[in-house]
């Protein structure tokens, strides 16, 4: 492309979303894997939580419904600092 001929507004949109894209590689990828391992955590809580509601609470039940709580706050607050670093670009 010829410096000194004006770029279209597709072309300009283009060249937006390669720059945002090289400075986040794989942003979208990442969002969806912690959409993924958050639904999962929140499934596992779920279940371990109606377990215990129905009285099979032992050490091993409780540890893994921590453990499933962990992995949802770790998903929520890597989510949130992604969401607070692309912002700053």
């Amino acid at each position: 492309m010829n410096p000194k001929t004006p770029q279209t507004r597709a072309e300009a949109e283009f060249r937006q979303r390669l720059l945002k894209e090289a400075q986040a590689p794989y942003r979208g990828l990442r969002q969806v894997m912690y959409l993924v391992f958050a639904a999962s955590g929140l499934i596992g809580a779920m279940i371990f939580l109606l377990k215990l509601i129905a009285g099979q609470a032992d050490q091993e039940l409780l540890g893994n419904f921590a453990l499933q709580l962990g992995v949802i706050a770790l998903m929520i607050s890597l989510w949130r600092w992604e969401q607070k670093n692309s912002t700053k670009s």
